[in-house]
């Protein structure tokens, strides 16, 4: 489980919750009543709206696919750059020993690791090598990219529906003026829209769209790592060499520690 994620978006959606809370209390000693907050057709606006607004824009199975998406963003257990390093350095000192037979059946942290182990150890120019390993990556940028912009559109996609919820609600008001009974669960529906719609994309979607963003960018800098060592690896390089060179993927700070 992400923390960051988990706490961040809890954190903003409390902040909300409380808000409508304190508006809660406030009814509460003014009328006691708490349903006015609850309304039905504002969530099947906002949210049922909003839905099939943004999948109208991907295919089926794009849009079924943003709920993995979303669970990528709470997962944790992202790879450590150091310790992948290390691990790279260990398997291109083993090839410059035994040759890249020697690699073969070797257990692996990240199965996009073991996939290039496998292409040096069939034998593939490495051409090849960088073209197959940089074509998977470059489809994995795009899910990513899709999963995003899927939670970048709710993001937009709700405040718009909160709108036309507020305007529906407008709209029945002011059809029943005559009518003092009509005018209080129209006006609910008017400001609640707003106020769901608001919730959903600053206290979710947006939050969402972000981490996935820049769980997409650390991926993509772990294949390109791979990518490199392991044609350093087929080039017959010092593994220190090899070091050094990945040792330029990790932030300034960490480097010196890292190679200590």
């Amino acid at each position: 489980m992400d923390l960051a994620t988990l706490i961040g978006i809890l954190g903003s959606l409390l902040i909300g919750i409380l808000g409508s809370l304190a508006l809660i209390v406030v009814t509460m000693l003014m009328s006691g009543d708490l349903s006015m907050f609850v309304n039905m057709p504002s969530v099947v606006i906002v949210i049922g709206e909003t839905f099939t607004a943004v999948m109208a824009k991907y295919s089926l199975g794009q849009f079924l696919a943003f709920g993995k998406m979303a669970g990528k963003g709470f997962k944790g257990g992202d790879i450590d750059l150091g310790d992948l390093i290390d691990e790279i350095v260990s398997l291109a000192d083993e090839a410059r020993k035994g040759g890249l037979l020697s690699l073969e059946g070797k257990e692996v942290s990240s199965d996009f690791l073991q996939r290039g182990i496998q292409l040096l150890v069939d034998g593939h120019d490495p051409d090849v090598v960088k073209a197959l390993l940089s074509k998977e990556k470059t489809e994995a940028e795009k899910r990513h990219a899709t999963g995003a912009s899927i939670f970048t559109n709710m993001a937009s996609m709700a405040p718009a529906m909160g709108m036309i919820g507020t305007l529906i609600g407008l709209v029945a008001m002011l059809a029943n003026m005559s009518d003092p009974k009509a005018i209080g669960p129209a006006m609910a529906v008017a400001l609640l829209t707003t106020l769901y719609g608001a919730v959903l994309a600053n206290g979710f979607c947006e939050p969402m769209a972000d981490k996935l963003t820049l769980k997409a960018q650390k991926d993509a800098m772990v294949k390109n790592l791979v990518i490199d060592a392991l044609l350093a690896i087929q080039n017959g390089q010092n593994p220190r060499v090899i070091d050094s060179m990945l040792r330029n993927y990790l932030p300034e700070g960490k480097r010196e520690v890292a190679e200590k």
